[in-house]
């Protein structure tokens, strides 16, 4: 079920010089603007609201899951290095859960922490925002790991999609309109934070919790059962 080579190699490629560089610049941009935000307004619990909600949970975790999930997989598949691994005597399935298990483990990583810090920076974790965020942050990475890396098996252009999805799905219409909410990991995961937090911390989700969990584990199955399928369908000398 995993694979410790495999999952070296990909630790690996993720952590590349050019990728890692994607993967922090996007949380220092976090803490920048926490630390301003602090720093102009003061301690605010709608400011912290607003920053991990508006911009971390709805940009940065989708857009660190594009760059793990489909990083994870899709370049393998381009350059026809997949060829090696499905060579290998290991079934597919060990191939697509360990890749997904360290790109869960690559998006958490960069995403949990610098909620949690920004949080603190924000309001100092009053009324349990900053821990309700960083939940709800691992949690969808999960979810996106598992919808990006097998975006990645689907499509060449897995990373232009990916960031379509992220940017256009999640962040724009996931914030604005609501049949589309229903439809969102962002108001998934959100669902929990808003669980999680304090009755007064102004943290909404148009989804209810238990259909929010459902649902989210549900993408994550049903992305991660899909993805093992279209690399069994491949055969080295093939796709």
């Amino acid at each position: 079920m995993y694979n410790h080579t495999v999952a070296r190699l990909t630790y690996r490629a993720l952590l590349g010089r050019r990728r890692v560089l994607i993967l922090i610049a996007l949380p220092a941009l976090l803490l920048s603007i926490s630390l301003a935000v602090r720093l102009i307004g003061g301690a605010d619990d709608s400011a912290a609201v607003e920053v991990l909600g508006g911009f971390a949970l709805a940009s940065m975790v989708p857009l660190i899951g594009v760059v793990a999930g489909t990083g994870a997989i899709a370049p393998e598949i381009d350059d026809g290095s997949i060829v090696y691994l499905l060579a290998k005597p290991l079934p597919r399935r060990t191939i697509i859960l360990t890749k997904l298990v360290v790109a869960i483990a690559v998006t958490i990583a960069f995403t949990t922490a610098p909620i949690l810090v920004s949080g603190l920076i924000l309001n100092g974790n009053s009324q349990g925002i900053a821990s309700a965020y960083t939940v709800a942050a691992a949690v969808a990475a999960v979810a996106y790991s598992a919808i990006f890396l097998l975006l990645g098996t689907i499509s060449r252009n897995a990373v232009v999609f990916g960031l379509v999805y992220a940017l256009v799905w999640e962040a724009l219409l996931g914030s604005t309109l609501a049949g589309v909410r229903t439809l969102s990991v962002q108001q998934w995961s959100l669902s929990l934070a808003e669980g999680i937090a304090a009755s007064g911390a102004d943290v909404t989700s148009d989804v209810a919790l238990p259909l929010a969990l459902v649902l989210l584990a549900a993408a994550t199955a049903l992305g991660t059962w899909y993805a093992i399928r279209r690399l069994t369908a491949m055969t080295v000398t093939g796709d």
